[in-house]
């Protein structure tokens, strides 16, 4: 009677990479050296993060544009303004102080938030940015990184 049952063929693994040494993983001192990479790394930049918020978007953008517009005057390196996402606050309160709790009236505060990069600014850049002056309601975050 022939055999019924099928044989599946083996598969063979492929063999493991030995180091320069001959195999043993301790030994470093003949290990080879990496290539450099094609691309060369980035030196580090200072970079001045300028994050701009206020409840008005239009006083905004003109406190970005006076922000900008001083930066460039010095010639530096602008990344932006960026949009970010818009903070909503919610809040629901009840129309009425006793009854009627059905009743009920919503309001949200918008914060509008840009976000300015200046790739290594100048002692002068930075002056100039402390001097400036943005109307009120504008909150102005500076960090640098």
């Amino acid at each position: 009677m022939p055999d019924t049952t099928a044989k599946k063929p083996v598969r063979s693994r492929a063999p493991r990479a030995r180091t320069a040494s001959g195999g043993k993983k301790g030994d470093d001192a003949s290990a080879p050296t990496p290539r450099p990479s094609k691309k060369t790394a980035p030196q580090a930049a200072h970079r001045l993060r300028i994050r701009v918020r206020a409840y008005e978007h239009g006083i905004l953008d003109s406190s970005v544009k006076q922000i900008i517009d001083t930066a460039a005057r010095y010639n530096a390196e602008i990344i932006g303004p960026v949009p970010l996402p818009i903070d909503i606050k919610k809040y629901t309160v009840n129309r009425a102080a006793f009854i009627d709790k059905d009743s009920r009236e919503q309001f949200e505060m918008r914060i509008h938030k840009r976000m300015i990069d200046i790739l290594n600014p100048a002692p002068k850049v930075i002056e100039a940015l402390s001097n400036i002056d943005l109307p009120s309601g504008v909150n102005i975050d500076v960090k640098m990184m």
